[in-house]
């Protein structure tokens, strides 16, 4: 004998499929006494209901879609735990869409991923969530989009955002007041809204204890190990080297070490290197990184559950969070050397 169909609970109860069908999903149009006897009919038959069906008959596929275009791991693990942690018990399945911020067509390709995989909202990551329409285009498919960002972003039912900016003055201002002055910076992707942030940040904070950063001192990478060491290369092999390196992220602040310890450089006595992310990689090299941590798993918890509140809603104010940063003194900064 095959599983009881919704077909045999109708019979079972003495009502209709379509009653059946608005009790499995909750509709109000159903008295007390009939949920009543339908409920038990599926309880005593051991009818459970096609999780597609449900999709088809409340309109919500139950997907949630995560759309990223950063590709360091020591981000995306934190922010994937998050996710599941706020879908945990709410009925709702992750779809994972990679996107590449810098594809000329990125507006009309995730536009296009919304309609064919029916998700009911989407968590945009940076640096996507930066590419200009797709907040608009978004909204006008009906689909909810939360965003995360380096700074406030237009156009999204809700967004949270980092100070990244304010966190590298912080910075800045705590490698002048440890006596550094021929100090360098391992810039991140120019077009990428973080690397701006973080840059600017940075400079504000020496310029607060009247430092300039010298042009000659500040190298672009790309927000990876080999990026940072090669980096780290240029700036360690001048004649006249930095006694300080802020890279803009963790990962190339660990190549940062590397380097150093390949020339035969104590960190900090000769060189004092901070990062950005404080994530897993902060506290794995030796010595620990100073860093700013960012809540990653928090962030995306939180901007999980901003979205299931969206979903089902006609668009709102939108909401702006600002989650705050803190840094982490770690082992790898000190005074200045000589």
């Amino acid at each position: 004998m095959g599983a009881p169909t919704i077909i045999d609970v109708a019979a079972a109860a003495g009502v209709s499929v379509r009653t059946v069908s608005r009790v499995i999903n909750r509709s109000p149009k159903v008295g007390a006494r009939t949920r009543d006897t339908v409920e038990q009919a599926i309880a005593g038959l051991g009818f459970a209901p096609s999780a597609r069906a449900q999709a088809l008959a409340s309109g919500r596929s139950h997907l949630i879609g995560v759309i990223q275009g950063d590709e360091n791991t020591q981000v995306l693990g934190p922010v994937q735990r998050g996710i599941v942690e706020a879908c945990s018990g709410s009925g709702y399945e992750l779809v994972v869409r990679p996107a590449q911020a810098a594809d000329a067509d990125l507006v009309r390709q995730l536009s296009d991923f919304a309609r064919r995989s029916r998700v009911d909202g989407l968590v945009v990551l940076s640096p996507v969530s930066e590419v200009e329409g797709l907040a608009e285009a978004l909204e006008r498919l009906g689909v909810p989009a939360v965003a995360l960002a380096s700074r406030p972003l237009a156009g999204y039912r809700a967004m949270l955002w980092t100070d990244d900016a304010r966190a590298t003055a912080a910075l800045g201002e705590h490698l002048a007041m440890h006596g550094h002055r021929r100090i360098a910076m391992i810039a991140g992707p120019a077009a990428r809204a973080s690397a701006q942030e973080r840059a600017s940040g940075f400079r504000d904070g020496l310029a607060a204890n009247h430092l300039t950063l010298d042009p000659a001192l500040v190298v672009e990478s790309d927000y990876t190990f080999a990026g940072g060491l090669a980096a780290a290369a240029q700036l360690l092999d001048r004649a006249q080297r930095p006694t300080a390196i802020f890279a803009c992220n963790d990962l190339m602040a660990a190549g940062v070490l590397k380097a150093a310890e390949q020339r035969g450089l104590s960190v900090p006595a000769d060189l004092s290197v901070a990062g950005f992310d404080g994530g897993d990689v902060a506290a794995l090299v030796t010595p620990a990184l100073t860093t700013v941590r960012r809540p990653m798993r928090l962030i995306a918890r939180r901007a999980t559950q901003a979205l299931l509140a969206n979903i089902g809603q006609t668009a709102a104010q939108p909401q702006q969070t600002l989650i705050p940063l803190e840094i982490i003194h770690g082992e790898s900064t000190g005074p200045a050397s000589a």
